[in-house]
């Protein structure tokens, strides 16, 4: 499994240094988790922002950017002019098929990697049509909007589905999860078909990045 890090607790005083530690330690990617206050309870706008900034100036690793907001396409525009690797969307964000298709057209349309989230209860089967067009697939396995929440374990079985859909239908989609994740239960995330996790408190909180790292790229 590829890792991506999240950066949501990472401390400000420190965090220059902290994202080179997390790049020498091998971290794939670096997640950005951007809430607006309304979509989520918390509002990580502007601290996303700077650290957004700061990675686009000192490392080539890819961004990944996960927005859990309600102006989406505003916060799709704010995002690509650093030339990230990926933006994920929220399903539950869009108040049509039509409005969401919008967004992901633009997202390619830029160059850029796109990916679909889905809340801890809403159905797979909600998604499946979008599939053919996004490159990727972000389970949320907890609410979103806070860190350090303990995995819910029905999620575990929603990612063991959709990786038989992925299979029986031929497509090349990636399975990515965030929320709860840790060296406890990282081997049943890829043994269910994750293709990336995310992963914050788990390694920030780690004396060592770079053997957490390792241990969950097993």
């Amino acid at each position: 499994m590829e890792i991506s890090t999240s950066i949501l607790n990472v401390e400000k005083d420190n965090c220059i240094k902290t994202f080179y530690n997390l790049e020498t330690a091998g971290t794939d990617y670096f997640h950005i988790d951007v809430m607006d206050g309304k979509f989520v309870e918390n509002n990580t706008t502007e601290l996303m922002l700077e650290y957004t900034e700061y990675l686009n100036t000192i490392t080539n690793l890819p961004l990944d950017i996960h927005l859990m907001v309600e102006d989406v396409f505003s916060y799709i525009k704010s995002f690509l002019i650093f030339e990230p690797n990926n933006i994920t969307i929220h399903y539950e964000a869009a108040k049509t098929s039509e409005e969401l298709k919008q967004w992901i057209n633009y997202i390619k349309e830029n160059n850029c990697k796109v990916g679909i989230s889905i809340k801890p209860n809403t159905e797979l089967e909600k998604i499946y049509e979008f599939l053919p067009y996004i490159h990727t697939v972000l389970i949320m396995t907890v609410e979103p909007g806070k860190g350090g929440q303990a995995l819910i374990p029905s999620t575990i079985d929603k990612i063991r589905k959709l990786k038989k859909y992925i299979i029986e239908n031929n497509l090349e989609v990636d399975i990515e999860a965030d929320g709860g994740i840790n060296l406890n239960n990282y081997l049943e995330l890829k043994n269910a078909g994750c293709d990336i996790i995310v992963a914050g408190t788990a390694i920030i909180n780690s004396k060592d990045f770079k053997e957490t790292i390792k241990k969950l790229k097993i």
